[in-house]
């Protein structure tokens, strides 16, 4: 007979294990079978009459327990030192649970006040009921600056690396933390500021040289003037924020909606759940479930914590560090939806077809509860035969009704043609240290192109329903390249032997005819790259003029408000069309629409200029070892000062200046895009392969300098005598060997 366990064992499992707490789980956990059943199903009804637990349709929880991640406030050490903290969503009855702080080497150092987010685990100890290891610390909001340290008789000075030019710090012979002469320190603000005299910091950590690894992202962020501290008033209103309840919500927390997102992601603020549709007018339909973190509840219209979102615009995203939109409060708690707590959302119930076309959706303002916090290997792995302890439980039920609305969404993907690129996107690894420990692919698998495809299906849902009660709204707009930049792109097609269209409406079918003839030749990285740079640059509007690479004609950013600013606009627009609230989109809002879609969008451009730096920075760094070395690559763009080659292995970018090409005269033609040899006749071009050497990385600017070895894996020829304008004749003869380039070119282009 199997041993039945205890109703402490059943409380202890519950609370440990809060995804899995139906019958059929605490049953298949205790090795439970048959007839032994009955004996379960007594133990969880009396414990549900004594209020230890309490059934929620098929599932069991405990009311009296906090959260697996909660938010604590860190009390006085008592007198052998140990750390406890008050539990600040404790809303059971009772006497409230003493959690004790378990403290790991890494963790920095906490003290009375601070607030953290934790995980929890339910111990039985005489003096506390459960122990807390730190996820990150919240809540403290010391100014920070960032600079290079000038040593002095009494202490120094911080020179900040700012555009704005800041002005000097000064520091206390006690405050230095040792710092030597020309490192890039951080610091933080030392008591008030003085009326007269410079003010006073003290240097909290030494980052060593301002060209190591570590100070990238932060000279990056300084340089763009991207804001990387909140002020006072802000984090005091986001302190103040407080769970949001059931009250005018719909209660969705029984329904099993999953996050899915990387492995080391800070914050969760979208989730899904999918189902076959049993509407008998819809077969083989689905109905699709997209839940987002209901930001708009915590940041109201014209508050502080408001002020500062629009003002960053967007989050932005760095090798070894975040700089949030919003506090980590909300970004990194209440905002975030984490397994197993209960957090407000704004949720989309979308209807599809057999072939994956929406017909139907609604929108909700609700109260749920992940039932899961996943990564996409683990959910991909999952899919292919090879489910876990987290995933096994919800394949059948869960995951696979997700992967067979993906499945239908794929048929209507097929039919709209977006633009499908085929650009491999490299990650850059670090170690403890922040130095660059490998560059790697990043990797796409089919739980990323599912998610993708129920966000869009979300935010196309959300532009709609806005279009239709003639709300105002920011529209995403991706518009139609430019004639000139599909010229360019056309002949770059034809040296290649390819073809793109001529004399209709451009349509991106059209551009994906041409990227899957090029898909498997020498030229497809070509192809693509050249395509890229054709498109227009995406921006948001309070004007709808489609989305050319989704082909979209309404399309909204509605999935990410934790982390964009447009998307709050959205959610508050959704608030007032439906009348949620007094927490929607204000008039004072609707008549700056305009402004604030410029403004979010220069924002948005200065953090993709920034990561990019950082990203240049990094491979410069990484790659100053390998000086000397040779790598393949291709041509990737042409100047009058040289050649760019991005290289194979890292995709970093590098410069072959045009005076290392020899000792003859380039003649650079903007309009075909070419660098030609006066003497050798030689033809340096866009997608030609290469091999190059290494000679100079220069970390601090992010600079590569190459050698050109060989072209199409021929040698290098080099020209004879000293660098000069050719002649008239030189000049001609150099016209008639590029005509029978051209000429020879074109006659393959026809071969094939």
């Amino acid at each position: 007979m199997t041993r039945i366990p205890t109703k402490q064992e059943v409380l202890d499992w519950i609370s440990a294990n809060p995804t899995l707490t139906s019958k059929r789980d605490i049953a298949k956990a205790f090795g439970i079978k048959g007839a032994d059943r009955i004996d379960l199903k007594r133990i969880l009804k009396e414990l549900e009459a004594e209020g230890h637990l309490e059934k929620r349709k098929r599932s069991y929880r405990d009311p009296d327990r906090l959260p697996p991640v909660s938010v604590l406030q860190v009390k006085a050490p008592n007198a052998d030192g140990d750390l406890f903290a008050r539990p600040l969503e404790w809303h059971g009855e009772g006497v409230e649970p003493i959690v004790l702080i378990i403290a790991r080497a890494s963790d920095p150092a906490l003290g009375e006040g601070d607030r953290i987010l934790a995980r929890l685990t339910v111990v039985h100890e005489e003096d506390h009921n459960y122990e807390a290891r730190l996820i990150r610390r919240i809540g403290t909001n010391p100014r920070k600056i960032v600079g290079i340290f000038r040593k002095g008789a009494e202490g120094g000075r911080i020179v900040p690396i700012d555009k704005a030019g800041s002005t000097e710090w000064l520091v206390a012979e006690g405050a230095a933390l040792g710092a030597r002469d020309g490192e890039l320190v951080e610091a933080e603000q030392a008591g008030p500021k003085n009326r007269m005299g410079l003010p006073r910091a003290r240097i909290v950590e030494r980052l060593g040289d301002p060209t190591a690894p570590k100070a990238v992202s932060l000279i990056a962020i300084h340089q763009h003037g991207i804001p990387d501290d909140f002020p006072d008033k802000v984090i005091a209103e986001a302190d103040q924020a407080k769970p949001v309840g059931l009250k005018g919500r719909e209660d969705l927390r029984d329904m099993p909606l999953l996050t899915i997102d990387p492995s080391d992601a800070r914050d969760h603020d979208d989730s899904c759940y999918a189902h076959a549709d049993d509407d008998p007018k819809n077969p083989g339909g689905h109905v699709i479930w997209v839940a987002i973190a209901d930001v708009a509840a915590y940041v109201r219209p014209g508050t502080a914590l408001d002020r500062e979102a629009r003002k960053r615009g967007n989050s932005s995203y760095f090798p070894d560090r975040v700089v949030p939109m919003l506090p980590d409060r909300l970004s990194g708690d209440l905002c975030s939806l984490h397994e197993g707590v209960p957090r407000a959302c704004i949720a989309v119930r979308m209807q599809i077809d057999a072939d994956g076309n929406k017909i139907g959706h609604r929108f909700v303002r609700g109260l749920m509860r992940s039932a899961a916090s996943l990564n996409y290997t683990e959910v991909q792995e999952a899919i292919d035969g090879h489910p876990n302890d987290r995933t096994g439980p919800l394949l059948e039920s869960v995951l696979k009704p997700l992967y067979a609305a993906y499945a239908a969404l794929k048929k209507a993907r097929a039919d709209r043609q977006p633009l499908e690129l085929d650009l491999p996107e490299r990650k850059i690894v670090l170690n403890d240290k922040g130095e660059v420990e490998s560059v790697a692919f990043r990797d796409r698998l089919d739980a990323h192109r599912l998610i993708e495809e129920f966000m869009i299906l979300a935010n196309v849902a959300a532009a709609e329903t806005l279009i239709a009660k003639r709300s105002p709204l920011l529209f995403r707009v991706h518009e139609e390249p430019a004639p000139e930049k599909l010229e360019s792109l056309r002949e770059t097609a034809q040296a290649a032997g390819l073809n793109l269209a001529k004399g209709q409406v451009l349509q991106t079918r059209h551009l994906n005819a041409l990227l899957n003839a090029a898909a498997g030749t020498e030229d497809a990285e070509l192809i693509n790259l050249s395509t890229l740079r054709s498109m227009a640059q995406a921006y948001y509007s309070p004007e709808n003029f489609g989305h050319f690479g989704l082909a979209l004609r309404n399309y909204a950013h509605f999935t990410s408000p934790i982390r964009r600013y447009a998307d709050l606009i959205v959610h508050r627009a959704l608030i007032s069309a439906h009348g949620w609230g007094k927490d929607g989109l204000t008039e004072d809002e609707i008549a700056r629409l305009e402004e604030t879609a410029t403004h979010i969008s220069d924002t948005e451009r200065r953090s993709m200029m920034a990561e990019r730096d950082t990203t240049d920075r990094y491979l410069a760094a990484y790659l100053s070892e390998r000086v000397g070395n040779e790598f393949t690559g291709r041509i990737s763009g042409i100047a009058r000062f040289g050649a760019f080659v991005k290289m194979d292995e890292t995709g970093a970018d590098g410069l072959v200046p045009v005076r290392s090409l020899g000792r003859e005269f380039f003649h650079f033609d903007r309009e075909a895009g070419t660098l030609m040899g006066s003497d050798s006749g030689l033809i340096i071009a866009i997608g030609q392969r290469v091999t190059v050497r290494l000679t100079e990385a220069t970390p601090v600017t992010g600079g590569l300098e190459l050698e050109l070895l060989s072209i199409d894996d021929q040698a290098l020829p080099r020209g004879r005598g000293p660098a000069k304008r050719p002649t008239r004749r030189k000049a001609a003869s150099t016209k008639r060997k590029k005509d029978k380039i051209k000429r020879k070119v074109e006659r393959k282009r026809r071969q094939r």
